[in-house]
């Protein structure tokens, strides 16, 4: 199907308010989406369903699923136009930024305490948005982005959810297993790269989590080597853990439940960090920091995402989500400059619609 096809027909989808998933995998042109045939809100009760999964934060909340079987399958090969990646300016409120400080030095505290090795904290950016186009959102984001996984759900009781995302949650083909330990940030610079000891210690941490959920689950564990990976205009620290996983019914959800939601964005241990989020932060993440991807082959196979780099869309306004590790090496200021670095991610995107 031509691109320019594949777009108009998601947009009569958008425009007759029924839900759809749009997706593309890192360094690939194909796009798949899934146009569903009704308005219902279908929720994931177990994980043999084929179709596109999103799931939020909290995992006392519902996941929900655009599910095949009540959906038209159709793919496209991406036609990438120019994307601006200058710097897109944004006044932020002297106040928001001084509550931000002051959340960050409250999680320092904490985590000095010797309660936590480390906590993820969020906040989130509304933007209004001067003219929306549905079209326009999809060629800005999976051509600025190639190189990650693009994603664009929506659903008329949720709203528009898409992102850019680097951080594999978990892929699954029958039993091969893989993921990623993703964690510490900076922005991109010609010349070498350095790392702080604060950025290799947030990423030693979320490692040595992940391979404490996986044991049992995974034979023939593997770690690689810690790398640096850039992402639009971030770089991040990055290994692959892979394995091989037991052949038991249960045994892809058992893991997403140790496993989601992951160290490098909730923090560790598991459970505190989560509570910690839940009641510290100003607003629910919703859908942020969540997972996103599709699942196939009645469930032998997934390939679901860490929801990074994201943003929902509603009523003209975007709600831009942005967050970062707290270690105690960290600095409240240097926190909010991350943010603000991290935002031009999903700024660029929106930059025509502005």
């Amino acid at each position: 199907m031509h691109f320019s096809q594949f777009l108009q027909i998601f947009s009569q989808q958008f425009e007759k308010q029924l839900p759809f998933a749009i997706y593309a995998f890192p360094d690939a042109r194909r796009i798949s989406g899934y146009l569903q045939k009704d308005a219902i809100l279908y929720i994931v009760d177990n994980l043999s369903q084929d179709g596109f999964v999103m799931a939020p934060f909290d995992v006392s909340e519902e996941t929900v699923i655009i599910p095949r079987d009540f959906s038209e399958f159709i793919e496209t090969t991406l036609e990438p136009m120019e994307v601006k990646k200058e710097r897109v300016p944004l006044d932020e409120d002297k106040m928001v930024q001084e509550q931000h400080e002051l959340l960050v030095r409250q999680t320092i505290d904490t985590i000095k305490s010797g309660s936590a090795k480390k906590i993820v904290i969020a906040r989130l950016k509304d933007i209004p948005l001067s003219g929306f186009s549905l079209e326009t959102l999809i060629c800005q984001l999976f051509s600025a982005y190639p190189s990650v996984f693009r994603y664009v759900f929506y659903h008329p009781e949720i709203g528009i959810w898409c992102g850019a995302t680097p951080e594999t949650l978990v892929e699954v083909h029958r039993l091969e297993f893989k993921t990623m330990a993703l964690a510490g940030t900076q922005p991109y610079k010609e010349g070498t790269v350095l790392w702080r000891k604060k950025e290799l210690e947030e990423q030693h941490f979320v490692t040595e989590a992940i391979v404490a959920d996986l044991q049992g689950d995974i034979k023939n564990l593997k770690v690689g080597p810690v790398e640096t990976i850039q992402a639009g205009s971030l770089l991040h620290l990055k290994c692959d853990i892979t394995g091989e996983m037991l052949d038991e019914t249960g045994t892809l959800s058992r893991i997403l439940k140790k496993m989601h939601p992951t160290p490098a964005v909730c923090g560790t241990p598991q459970d505190f960090a989560r509570d910690f989020i839940i009641e510290s932060e100003a607003k629910a993440r919703e859908f942020y920091t969540g997972y996103v991807g599709p699942l196939t082959d009645g469930g032998t196979s997934a390939a679901f995402f860490v929801n990074l780099r994201s943003m929902k869309i509603k009523d003209h306004q975007a709600t831009l989500f942005i967050g970062g590790g707290i270690t105690a090496d960290s600095d409240p200021q240097e926190e909010w400059n991350e943010t603000q670095n991290k935002m031009q991610t999903m700024l660029q995107v929106l930059q025509p619609m502005l």
